[in-house]
């Protein structure tokens, strides 16, 4: 593995170029998995690797976002980790190459990816102290890694062993990077599960899902007729299991909080501040929502759209307690990650609209990934601004004195939810027999509530659907049709009406910046 360097004169040995890579990237994973640790010990979300994604995310330009969220859905978060975890190799492996005769190159490698991780973590929208401990850690680890196993690689063969017998250079390299690679494998995989379990969140989530199942509720969710869903021809289940209930959001690591831990600091423009716990919001009078949640992210026909019965506390009462300025026109909602969201006071405040701060979702505490402990949930706006995961902060203000994180991205300032449907089944390019054919699918229009679908093949009549029982109008409906199709391709188009009599609008629009527009069409083929 290793050559002299006897042209020039030089008695150091010069690594091969598999030597010197290996060495760089050893040093690189070293700090990495040695930050991962640490983090897991103490924040999570210091991370290095974490950090950095973080960062990306923040300074990425917005059709960069964009394209990620439409190209890669839910995966968007682990591609990007992929990709940066590709990005770390190949500098590696740079940078390994490079210092084979420049060996000031590999340290210094090493000491700049380190104080971009401590970058990262010093401009993230959250800091303590104890979140720089995990970057300062990765960089002097990879440092000591890269300096120990550059100079295995650059010395002269060692003397004979306690036989007699000289131990080859490349077994003490390779021994030694063997070692450092299962210390990183252990470091990482320990801080793994670390960060899963932090702070004893599953134990803490369990807890609130029993206490939650012992409340006594104020008001209960309207029980979900068998007539609410037509499953058989395709239709997604009136209520969203939570696995399956999309998630759009900029968490790279998932916040990690006790309910026990929990506070809630409402401020800012309000006659006096509130300070809440669980126990707090636990002791107010529970109630139990249907409520379907849509991403203005979506694309028509989209499915990131679903369904959940949230159990929590109504907003609105607390905010009334707090003494709300009348000037205050918007609600800043913060995340523990320091995301924020923008919601109108007014809309809040308007009888009947139901705003929650909930707790539970299907029956158990909110779970982590849907922001444990507490979340905001208000009907008929889109989640980029009222359903701030993970909540931490409340604060009264305006929008013209305060910004908020899509919003500086170039996303409208208030987001109600547009009425729009979606085509189920058939599928598209479905091939179907010659006949009747069946069409089904959802349509939503929250918080007013749909009162008609319509679908046409092709360019013909529209034929009214058949609507299921609606459950309430901050809810999704779902419906069906039947289509008399002759033999060839047919493009199938659906459209919805609100019960205002507003009628979804065919001109396409793209998600940015309050939401897309437009009919949704499948193609098929009846043979």
């Amino acid at each position: 593995m290793l050559t002299e360097n006897r042209a020039s004169g030089i008695a150091d040995t010069v690594p091969s170029r598999s030597a010197a890579i290996v060495v760089e990237l050893l040093a690189v994973t070293a700090a990495v998995t040695a930050g991962h640790l640490v983090a897991g010990l103490l924040a999570p979300a210091s991370s290095p690797f974490v950090a950095v994604g973080d960062a990306v995310v923040r300074l990425s330009p917005q059709p960069v976002v964009e394209f990620a969220k439409s190209t890669f859905g839910t995966a968007d978060k682990p591609v990007l980790l992929a990709g940066i975890g590709a990005l770390l190799v190949l500098l590696g492996a740079l940078a390994g190459l490079a210092a084979r005769r420049r060996p000031a190159v590999g340290p210094a490698a090493v000491a700049v990816l380190g104080l971009l991780a401590v970058a990262a973590v010093l401009t993230g929208p959250v800091l303590v102290a104890a979140d720089l401990a995990a970057p300062l850690a990765a960089l002097v680890v990879g440092l000591a890694v890269q300096r120990g196993l550059d100079r295995l690689a650059r010395r002269p063969a060692p003397g004979p062993d306690a036989g007699g017998h000289r131990l080859p250079r490349r077994t003490v390299l390779a021994g030694a990077s063997a070692a450092v690679a299962a210390g990183s494998l252990a470091a990482g995989g320990a801080g793994a599960v670390l960060a899963s379990s932090a702070g004893g969140v599953a134990a803490s989530r369990a807890a609130l899902t029993a206490r939650l199942a012992a409340a006594t509720l104020a008001e209960s969710a309207p029980p979900v007729p068998a007539s609410a869903a037509f499953p058989r021809l395709g239709t997604v289940p009136f209520v969203t299991p939570n696995a399956e209930f999309y998630r759009i959001d900029v968490a790279l690591q998932i916040p990690a909080v006790r309910a026990e831990d929990w506070s809630l600091r409402v401020h800012g423009r309000v006659g006096r501040e509130l300070v809440l716990t669980v126990d707090d919001l636990l002791r107010r009078p529970l109630v139990e929502r249907l409520i379907t949640m849509t991403c203005v992210s979506n694309t028509v026909g989209g499915n990131l759209v679903s369904t959940a019965v949230f159990t929590g506390v109504e907003l609105a009462p607390l905010l009334r307690e707090a003494g709300v300025d009348p000037a205050a026109d918007q609600i800043v909602s913060t995340s523990r990650d320091g995301w924020t969201a923008g919601t109108p006071t007014a809309t809040v405040l308007e009888p009947g609209r139901g705003a929650l701060l909930a707790l539970g979702m299907n029956g158990e505490a909110l779970p982590p990934e849907h922001g444990f402990p507490v979340r905001m949930v208000v009907p008929g706006l889109y989640g980029y601004v009222s359903a701030t995961k993970w909540l931490a902060d409340i604060e009264l203000t305006t929008f013209a004195e305060r910004s908020v994180y899509w919003r500086d991205r170039g996303w409208a300032e208030r987001a109600p939810i547009k009425t729009q449907c979606r085509i189920d089944s058939p599928a598209g390019f479905a091939r179907l027999p010659a006949g009747r054919v069946q069409v089904a699918g959802v349509a939503w229009a929250q918080p007013v509530g749909v009162a008609a679908v319509e679908v046409r093949a092709d360019d013909g009549p529209w034929v009214r659907a058949e609507l299921a029982t609606e459950v309430s109008p901050n809810t999704w409906r779902m419906w069906r049709a039947e289509l008399d199709l002759p033999a060839g391709g047919h493009t199938l188009t659906a459209r919805a009406t609100d019960r205002r009599g507003d009628v979804q609008t065919e001109a396409r629009a793209d998600p940015i910046p309050d939401g897309a527009t437009g009919w949704p069409s499948t193609i098929v083929t009846v043979v």
